[in-house]
């Protein structure tokens, strides 16, 4: 019987992630900007192979030359993730230029405060239609090819605004759970095809979007240490990738307290945020 010391397996572990990161082919949405932009060159520069879709060619050309600056390659796939039929054809587009998708990293959404004053469905579901039925249309259009091969992972960029209701945040969050429930369910149904599942939930991360937020952002981190923390995630395919971590430990013992205690300690937690 062989016996490995711990140190040896690490290595041996080190050395596995190290391959499978190399060359992996990934298909990153919301690439033009924030934690997108950030993702692409952290992956490009591991040694990954990556389609990069956003709505406009102009940053996602951009986005293009700061990858290859840094030492890697992308191929620009522009569109729309709420168009269905879009992101079947730009799936397929990747599949032939490289020959398969092995990570999907759908990573396209936005955020709009939610205001009571000016209640708005429309804007609430063109949201959900972004956040949730965009990664959904993603998920459709790799989903097929990763059942067949018996491999790949799909990566869904949620947010710790998706574990409970928080202020200002009733539709964001909602499309966010949405997400985060969906992944989640979907685990189950994939693992026995040889598909790892892995949910990312980011607190505040400085990018164009939290940059309109009018209130204090706890433990905020920028978008370049958010691409290691998601990156080194994907590589050990963790289930979950939830940052930064006192805040995100702090968010998940809110979500396990009763729920007069959740509001009791939210709303205190919401008033010290706020700008004097």
């Amino acid at each position: 019987m062989l016996i490995f010391h711990p140190l040896e397996r690490a290595l041996n572990n080190m050395s596995e992630a190290a391959h499978t990161k190399s060359g992996s082919r990934i298909w990153l949405t919301g690439a033009s900007y924030g934690i997108g932009r950030s993702l692409a060159i952290e992956l490009a520069r591991s040694g990954a192979r990556i389609g990069i879709t956003a709505r406009s060619e102009d940053k996602l050309e951009q986005v293009q030359a700061d990858i290859e600056a840094a030492g890697g390659s992308a191929m620009p796939l522009p569109g729309d993730v709420t168009d269905r039929a879009a992101m079947k054809e730009l799936a397929e587009r990747m599949r032939s230029e490289m020959g398969g998708i092995d990570i999907l990293v759908a990573n396209a959404g936005t955020h709009l405060r939610t205001e009571v004053e000016r209640f708005d469905v429309a804007e609430y579901m063109s949201l959900m239609n972004l956040n949730y039925a965009g990664a959904l249309n993603c998920i459709e259009a790799v989903l097929p090819e990763m059942l067949r091969t018996g491999s790949g992972q799909i990566v869904g960029v949620a947010s710790l605004a998706g574990y409970r209701g928080v202020p200002s945040a009733a539709a964001y969050g909602a499309s966010k759970a949405a997400l985060i429930h969906f992944l989640e369910s979907m685990r189950f149904d994939v693992r026995d095809h040889g598909i790892s599942v892995t949910i990312v939930n980011p607190g505040f991360v400085k990018t164009p979007l939290t940059d309109k937020n009018e209130f204090k952002m706890p433990f905020m981190i920028d978008s370049d240490k958010a691409a290691r923390i998601i990156r080194r995630g994907i590589e050990r395919k963790k289930r979950e990738i939830a940052f930064p971590r006192p805040f995100s430990s702090f968010i998940k013992f809110l979500r396990i307290l009763p729920m007069s205690l959740y509001i009791a300690l939210m709303g205190k937690t919401w008033k010290r945020m706020q700008i004097d």
